[in-house]
């Protein structure tokens, strides 16, 4: 049987949009225990630093990242009061300890580790309310200043910490 280009055309492009339409695959991994229709805000109070030691810029990019992160990620209304659901806590630990001795005696490198205590409060299913700890931590050099590498770090372990609040809270994971 000997076909047309024409009629060879049609075939090669319904075979490319069956192949398309039956390979396209959707995934998503924001929002994903919300229930839209019952949950429609949320309220994040800031979290205040209680550790012992004090970074002062530490709070606020804390506080403005989480806020940023649950409205870039899901459909809720931030609001400050009266919210579907609520999150709240303190900066508990800002902690630096050696973690390596060289051979000289001296510390090579040293741990930054910030934590966190969270309470989630969701009002319209208290069985999911938690509260939690999260923490993460950097390693640097010990010849560095804290003052010079602390801010990228900070970055990096907010931007964790925060990841491992929101699949815990409202991510289905």
């Amino acid at each position: 049987m000997i076909w047309s280009k024409k009629t060879m055309e049609i075939l090669l492009l319904s075979l490319s949009l069956l192949v398309i339409v039956s390979c396209s695959v959707s995934y998503g991994f924001t929002g994903g225990k919300i229930d839209y229709t019952k949950i429609k805000t949320i309220s994040i109070a800031e979290f205040p630093i209680t550790s012992d030691y004090v970074y002062a810029p530490l709070g606020t990019t804390f506080n403005q990242e989480l806020k940023d992160l649950f409205v870039r990620q899901t459909r809720l209304q931030l609001v400050n009061t009266n919210a579907d659901l609520e999150l709240e806590g303190e900066i508990t630990g800002y902690t630096q300890t050696n973690e390596a001795v060289a051979a000289d005696g001296y510390s090579s490198s040293t741990r930054l580790t910030i934590t966190i205590n969270v309470r989630y409060i969701n009002n319209t299913n208290h069985d999911e309310d938690l509260e939690q700890q999260f923490s993460a931590y950097r390693t640097y050099d010990s010849r560095e200043l804290l003052t010079n590498v602390q801010d990228g770090l900070i970055q990096e372990m907010i931007k964790e910490i925060n990841d491992q609040i929101f699949n815990a809270t409202v991510a289905n994971w």
